[in-house]
């Protein structure tokens, strides 16, 4: 069944597949509800409803089936829900402008790979587990303050600190090795599950993060995290 759900200015929207919503000026990342709760969590990274392309922009990301940029490839200049028509796997990526997310799955589930403007030009390069890339999306340059705040217990409670540059080592500054809960005042950030920007990546756009599945993790270990930026 198909819910339709009306947010704060009248416009309505599938919470199966949706961004997160907006109360007041707060906006919630959290899923809406345990069912949808997976794929919600995917849709909320920028589209109100996944068939719904971003709005037109300068970037453009070019998968290729091959390394080194060889082989069948595909040009991509806004979000894709499911990119298995146009390539098979992905051995290979040149970015031409933008900030992308690439999921290892459709519908923006799976690992997930950031990627800033460069050439990639084998999986590893850009820390794949695998060279399966099904959907991706693109977001524009946060060009303001970065700023959040992030705590050791869930539901934004326990020890809390807060940070506005890039940190190597969490457990060096913040003194816990865990990030049950974060609250993503400003900009966008990339969490890194080890130290030194290494392990699975995990975008968070600006919202409140209540557990550690809220930004798709299933362990809340956080070994390092930076301000997603020109030059990421």
């Amino acid at each position: 069944m198909l819910l339709d759900v009306k947010n704060d200015n009248g416009d309505s929207f599938c919470p199966s597949i949706c961004a997160g919503v907006s109360i007041g000026d707060r906006r919630i990342a959290r899923p809406l509800c345990r069912e949808f709760s997976t794929q919600a969590l995917r849709a909320r990274l920028g589209l109100r409803c996944a068939n719904i392309p971003s709005p037109p922009t300068m970037g453009k990301i070019i998968f290729y089936e091959g390394r080194n940029f060889q082989g069948r490839h595909w040009e991509c200049n806004s979000d894709c829900m499911d990119t298995f028509r146009h390539f098979k796997c992905c051995n290979s990526i040149r970015v031409t402008g933008g900030h992308w997310v690439a999921y290892e799955k459709p519908y923006f589930m799976g690992y997930q790979y950031i990627l800033g403007q460069g050439e990639y030009p084998d999986f590893n390069c850009w820390m794949g587990f695998n060279n399966c890339i099904r959907s991706c999306q693109m977001f524009s340059p946060h060009r303001g303050a970065f700023r959040m705040k992030i705590f050791n217990r869930p539901d934004m409670s326990g020890h809390a600190m807060e940070f506005m540059d890039d940190c190597p080592n969490v457990y060096e500054r913040f003194r816990f090795r865990d990030i049950f809960s974060c609250n993503i005042l400003e900009g966008f950030w990339v969490f890194y599950e080890h130290p030194n920007y290494k392990g699975r990546q995990y975008f968070l756009r600006p919202g409140e993060y209540r557990a550690c599945g809220d930004w798709g993790c299933h362990n809340p270990m956080v070994g390092s995290f930076k301000r997603m930026r020109s030059g990421l």
